[in-house]
């Protein structure tokens, strides 16, 4: 019985990937393989792999000669090889299936997704990336797969505080986070404004967006689309705060997510507030293009890995010699640089032992707070006091709502 749900999971990928190469077959030109070609090759996978290894590798040689045949048959009217890759990848789900019956049909069915969406993936590469964001998507993947596999992973330095490993992954999840939310700003179109630009510009960082906005009602005198955009700003900072801490530490992130939730919403609520006078046809083809340049620069990932490291060794020593309140003072004082390096040193000293559950969300609304007054501070210094009466109740609301959401939570189950 169970071999025969092995068999039935290899049928079924070769199944549905058959059916997307028949489906997506145009003119009066046949495909080399159709429905019944990927699910026979589904199952020959399933029947070589219990067989043995020698009889995978005779299948596998099977299956690229049957390729290169189909190739030569079909290559004057179709020159593309998708369908020969998707017919060795059937070949070799199968095989799979006999290991992992449910990791075969799940990976068939992203062999699927990625038939399917040959038209949108084309246009997302050729219309609505750049060539600097692709250039900073290969940057993350180095990061991410060359870099990260070749440090120590081990303590190193005072108080064993220094993990090169460790340090190096939250740099790449800060960085991911950025670009992936930035791409996904960029993917719903600059028409919608200052709110969408300062949303994605958050992403990279929020106070310099704050800072840009500022500068803009200044200049182009659409005060209530800047003030939209930078407090859009901030809830990219809620939404990676609540992403990244979720993913250092699942009991303080599942912890912190209704207070992001109560800040992003403040956030939003006094961004539509902020729109109040309509705005002419001038101020709204201003208010198209203020999004960042690059997303990923080596420079601000480096600083961040600094900040995080030098404010680990701060913490460590302040509560070695003032306990839990010189480790809070020492997060605030990081988070007028960056609320997520204050809070991503809270949840690193909270994995170490060397924090309290409830100490690690105080930190953390400390490091908001410092942030907050940060911002605050920005918006008057480039946008003048105007700026400051609408940009800063909105902060003061989501701030407000973000601390009462943390409290709740020491209140509910400390």
């Amino acid at each position: 019985m169970a071999h025969l749900s092995i068999y039935v999971s290899a049928l079924a990928a070769g199944l549905v990937i058959g059916l997307e190469r028949e489906r997506s077959q145009s003119g009066p030109a046949r495909l080399a393989y159709g429905i019944r070609t990927f699910t026979l090759l589904g199952l020959v996978g399933a029947l070589a792999a219990q067989a043995g290894g020698a009889a995978v590798a005779v299948g596998l040689a099977g299956v690229g000669a049957l390729v290169v045949a189909g190739y030569r048959r079909t290559n004057e009217t179709d020159p593309g090889t998708t369908t020969e890759v998707a017919a060795l990848a059937t070949y070799l789900l199968g095989v799979l299936a006999w290991r992992d019956a449910t990791l075969a049909v799940a990976l068939g069915l992203v062999v699927v997704v990625l038939l399917m969406g040959k038209a949108r993936l084309h246009r997302f590469v050729s219309e609505v990336l750049s060539d600097a964001e692709i250039e900073d998507a290969l940057k993350f993947l180095i990061g991410a797969f060359v870099v990260l596999p070749l440090l120590p992973h081990r303590d190193l330095g005072p108080y064993g505080i220094f993990n090169p490993a460790r340090i190096w992954f939250i740099v790449v999840a800060v960085t991911g986070v950025s670009w992936i939310g930035y791409i996904a700003v960029r993917v719903l179109g600059a028409r919608r404004g200052l709110r969408v630009a300062g949303l994605a510009g958050g992403f990279v960082s929020a106070v310099a967006t704050t800072a840009s906005m500022a500068r803009r009602a200044r200049t182009s005198g659409d005060l209530a689309g800047a003030v939209s955009g930078a407090l859009g700003a901030s809830v990219a900072t809620f939404v990676e705060l609540a992403v990244i801490i979720t993913a250092l530490s699942a009991p303080v992130g599942a912890r912190i997510l209704v207070a992001c939730a109560l800040g992003a919403l403040g956030l939003g609520v006094g961004a539509l507030s902020s729109r109040i006078r309509r705005r002419g046809p001038r101020e709204r083809a201003a208010a198209v293009h203020p999004t960042p340049s690059r997303v990923i620069t080596l420079v601000p990932a480096l600083s961040l890995a600094g900040i995080i490291s030098a404010t680990l060794l701060v913490a460590r020593w302040a509560a070695a010699h003032f306990g839990a309140r010189g480790v809070v003072l020492a997060v605030a004082l990081a988070g007028l640089g960056d609320a997520h390096g204050g809070s991503i040193t809270a949840v690193t000293l909270y994995a170490r032992g060397a924090l309290s559950l409830s100490g690690t969300l105080v930190a953390i609304g400390a490091a908001v707070s410092a942030n907050t007054l940060v911002k605050c501070v920005v918006a008057y210094a480039m946008g003048g006091s105007g700026f400051l009466r609408r940009f800063a109740p909105g902060v003061a609301v989501s701030l407000g709502l973000f601390i009462a959401g943390l409290g709740l939570v020491l209140w509910i189950a400390p």
